[in-house]
């Protein structure tokens, strides 16, 4: 018997390496494939760690200092001691809109006074529309922020996704190349098919070890982005009360 299955399907493997080195070249480029796409999952989640978890670190440190700053000056200097990032940035967004809203409602007033004197102070504060426009640019540009950490985790996703399809592949040509090596040589009992099928299931347990990893990469770190998105979007009803408390809107 084991000689019959020696002169028919040539030395039986011994455990994984074996199976990877006698492959046939289709599964031998699907495992190849695989390694490289494995690879690739590992340098995105290790790259998105760091940057998210920076990027919340930073956060959390501006926002807290901002939450003790009672005045808009006292706010501003903060953003000028601040290492770059997200929430200054809106901070930064949100003074120049205001900036430029009250530039702009000045100069209405002036040309609608026809060259009067108003008896009283006057201040060009922003309308209900313009404070709504706000609210919407700091939600763009929070979004923008948001596509810049997270521009590589769909690539995970494509990953964890055809990962499981490329390795089906894999076997499929494996388990045919199989059946040609059994039909080629006249030889149907279980010590002959069993390298080949062996051989073919390769692929799909490589294509499994590569979107395991890849599909909870991409689930953490897309939790850890919803949460920072949610810092965000605190951070900027946070920039327009303190406007509204001093009366800038």
């Amino acid at each position: 018997m084991i000689l019959g299955i020696l002169q028919i399907g040539g030395a039986i493997p011994n455990g994984a390496i074996d199976l990877i080195t006698s492959a046939a070249l289709s599964t031998k480029i699907v495992l190849a494939v695989l390694a490289v796409l494995s690879l690739l999952s590992w340098a995105v989640m290790f790259g998105a760690w760091r940057q998210l978890n920076k990027a919340e670190r930073a956060g959390l440190q501006f926002q807290h200092a901002f939450e003790h700053a009672p005045r808009l000056d006292e706010a501003g200097a903060l953003v000028k001691r601040s290492k770059p990032g997200a929430l200054p940035r809106l901070f930064l967004r949100a003074m120049h809109f205001v900036s430029e809203a009250r530039v702009r409602n000045q100069q209405v007033y002036e040309m609608t006074s026809d060259g009067g004197t108003p008896t009283g102070a006057v201040t060009y504060t922003l309308s209900a529309t313009q404070i709504e426009t706000l609210r919407l640019l700091l939600d763009a540009e929070a979004s923008e922020e948001r596509d810049r950490l997270g521009r590589y985790l769909p690539v995970l996703a494509t990953i964890g996704s055809a990962s499981p399809l490329i390795g089906l592949f894999g076997t499929v040509l494996g388990v045919i190349q199989a059946f040609l090596g059994i039909a080629s040589k006249g030889s149907g009992n279980l010590g002959a098919v069993a390298p080949g099928v062996a051989e073919a299931l390769i692929a799909t347990a490589a294509a499994l070890a590569v979107a395991i990893p890849a599909t909870f990469g991409y689930n953490i770190f897309a939790h850890k982005l919803n949460r920072f998105d949610g810092m965000m979007e605190n951070f900027g009803t946070a920039v327009i009360a303190l406007l509204a408390r001093e009366g800038h809107i």
